[in-house]
């Protein structure tokens, strides 16, 4: 099965599928993607140009080949804000789409402890396209359990 797990920056995406995956499981993270990436040192949430553009293509390359296991494992994939396109292809492949949210004011708390800027930035964006009840369809919670 194929899980995908939106939502804003450190809403706890990455908590739940941590404590959902099993160690067979694929879980494709950007975020774990860069660090495992870039030198030591590196920030945690590393948005250098270079490093991104570097774990951006790995991240496709582990989606292309992730999706043709789907019979054999689990596949959890986190994808901040899905276009259409994504969306639409997700759904193809019979994905179970989750929205993480805890709410805008837990959020802008976290990532302000995260001490980035950058993530403000993102925050504001994903709220102004998903949050507030804003959400498309494809986005909204999974009637799942979780």
């Amino acid at each position: 099965m194929l899980y995908v797990v939106t939502g804003p920056p450190a809403a706890g995406k990455s908590t739940l599928i941590e404590s959902r995956a099993k160690p067979r499981d694929i879980v494709i993270d950007l975020d774990r993607i860069t660090r495992a990436l870039t030198g030591p040192g590196a920030p945690q949430w590393n948005h250098e140009p270079i490093a991104s553009k570097v774990a951006m293509r790995a991240r496709y390359a582990a989606i292309d080949e992730a999706v043709k296991h789907l019979e054999s494992t689990d596949v959890y994939l986190i994808h901040t804000m899905p276009t259409d396109t994504w969306l639409a292809r997700y759904r193809r492949l019979g994905a179970e789409i989750i929205t993480v949210d805890p709410g805008e004011q837990v959020v802008r708390e976290r990532v302000r402890a995260m001490r980035s800027s950058a993530m403000e930035r993102v925050v504001t964006r994903w709220y102004r396209s998903y949050g507030g009840g804003k959400s498309r369809p494809a986005t909204a919670q999974s009637s799942r359990e979780w």
